[in-house]
């Protein structure tokens, strides 16, 4: 398929067909695509949880989710995904890498990073894994955990604590559902988002 397709297919799906698994071959591949996605330094900060198999996915929504609250349609429809890949950034690698000689940030601070790269490299990394699950036929989700339940992901899969919990992809084949509410705001036109040469200045392609 090609790229424009492939990008032009791409939506959320939130429901998925739980008699169909993943096949074994699609989620490598997917996982061998991630780590392509760019990252500063070459730092390549990130790790990816995946969780295949029911009883792992039972543990994740167990950790995520309040036992006394019934799931809504949403969640109900999610938690039918036969694969999550819990995206992870670490922050220190990148730091480190930067202390290095051919970098020369010794002090390791925080402080010259006014944006985590650590956290977008893993967010484009995820983006990978859903374009290439969209290739092979495949739906994707990526949604975020809730704050107050990361520890409990962190301690239910033995992560270490200087892992960040950016997102989680679902993927699987995709099951009738309707069409998000959100989608009635329309799409932004490009002339209204890309700007040239100046902010305020609507891109308008030329001949």
């Amino acid at each position: 398929m090609e790229f424009q397709e492939v990008v032009r297919r791409r939506r959320m799906v939130r429901r998925y067909d739980p008699d169909r698994p993943v096949p074994p071959e699609v989620l490598d591949l997917v996982l061998r695509t991630a780590i392509r996605a760019p990252s500063a330094g070459f730092s390549q900060g990130w790790d990816f949880l995946v969780l295949a198999e029911p009883q792992e996915r039972q543990v994740f929504w167990g950790a995520t989710t309040d036992p006394d609250t019934e799931p809504d349609s949403w969640l109900t429809g999610l938690m039918s995904a036969p694969v999550l890949i819990v995206c992870l950034s670490d922050k220190g690698t990148y730091l480190r890498r930067y202390a290095e000689p051919d970098k020369g940030w010794t002090d390791q601070d925080e402080a010259r990073w006014p944006v985590p790269y650590w956290d977008v490299d893993t967010g484009m990394a995820a983006l990978l894994m859903l374009l290439t699950g969209v290739d092979e036929g495949l739906g994707g989700l990526f949604f975020g955990v809730p704050p107050e339940y990361h520890e409990d992901v962190l301690e239910a899969f033995a992560i270490p604590h200087d892992r960040s919990i950016v997102g989680v992809v679902a993927l699987g084949y995709a099951a009738a559902d309707r069409r998000s509410p959100s989608l009635r705001r329309g799409r932004r036109e490009v002339s209204e988002v890309a700007h040239r040469g100046r902010f305020g200045t609507p891109w308008q392609p030329r001949d």
